[in-house]
């Protein structure tokens, strides 16, 4: 009685590794899909800054030489102090 006990408790562990290891694959697999998931997006989101920034500085550079080429380097606030003493 007390062997046929320890074989069903034997086999009930058993039973519980198997579905413990099969829920650990499961939990594996659904953490490298989002893995993937999100270092496509991060990838996405480096290349879209990265853009940004270029666009920025294009078009600071844009800026620079047009206040160069029209001498003019006057600040928003100044140009208001300028309009206002002019009326």
């Amino acid at each position: 009685m007390e062997a046929e006990v320890n074989m069903m408790e034997l086999m009930f562990q058993k039973k519980n590794r198997v579905m413990l290891l099969k829920e650990s694959l499961a939990i594996k697999s659904q953490c490298q899909t989002s893995h993937a998931c999100f270092k496509r997006f991060i990838v996405k989101q480096q290349v879209t800054k990265i853009c940004v920034c270029a666009a920025v500085l294009k078009n600071r550079t844009i800026i620079q030489e047009l206040q160069k080429q029209t001498d003019l380097e006057l600040s928003p606030r100044t140009k208001e102090k300028t309009v206002a003493k002019q009326l």
